[in-house]
């Protein structure tokens, strides 16, 4: 039919942020595997890559050199400094994603999350993790045994500025059963894809309802 409207929604942002070892990471990998309609927006960062990392796939690994260009040509929707090093996510891939109504989750600290909502409050949709306790974190982190005792430290320090800036952020939730969760953030998820702004095909639809003879 030359008149039928698509009824495709905008996709949204959904920002992930929690103190390191809090899971952040792991709903994010279970989200993009389950949700088809969910992808990963791959950060830029000057970190060094750890172990089981592919370049491209879990984060693009640069120089400062490089990271500085992108940056200043406003190639990157927000940027961070986050334990001395530079990490930043790419503008184009996310809108492009965006406009076909696709969802772009980001893995990013209160930092990233403040400068995508100054630049696209509309779009941006803000979930903070919590561990259950301080001495839970720190276990995480010292399971992965990928961190020193110096980073890790480091990270728990972290975690108390990370933590107080929980109220920033439009849903809190508290990560002591991942399985529940994980339910919790897909409930948010399908519950935002609904919202009447990223729905551009209603005002269509519904002014030819109200002109349709009954």
């Amino acid at each position: 039919m030359p008149n039928e409207i698509v009824r495709r929604r905008r996709g949204l942002m959904l920002v992930l942020s929690s103190p390191s070892g809090a899971g952040k990471t792991t709903l994010t990998r279970l989200l993009t595997r389950d949700d088809p309609d969910v992808e990963l927006s791959v950060s830029w960062t000057t970190r060094p890559p750890r172990p089981n990392e592919i370049d491209g796939v879990h984060y693009v690994f640069v120089d400062q050199d490089a990271f500085r260009a992108k940056r200043a040509d406003n190639g990157f929707l927000e940027w961070a400094e986050v334990h001395d090093f530079l990490y930043g996510s790419p503008r184009e891939p996310v809108m492009s994603a965006l406009d076909k109504g696709r969802d772009v989750i980001f893995d990013i600290d209160w930092q990233g999350a403040q400068q995508l909502t100054n630049s696209a409050q509309a779009d941006v949709v803000k979930v903070f993790i919590l561990p259950p306790s301080m001495t839970e974190l720190r276990r995480r982190l010292e399971s992965r045994a990928s961190d020193d005792h110096t980073v890790i430290k480091k990270r728990m320090t972290n975690a108390y500025s990370e933590i107080s800036r929980w109220d920033g952020y439009d849903y809190v939730l508290l990560n002591e059963d991942l399985d529940a969760c994980y339910r919790q953030l897909q409930s948010i998820v399908a519950a935002e894809r609904l919202r009447r702004q990223r729905q551009p095909w209603l005002p269509g639809y519904v002014l030819r309802l109200l002109q349709e003879d009954t």
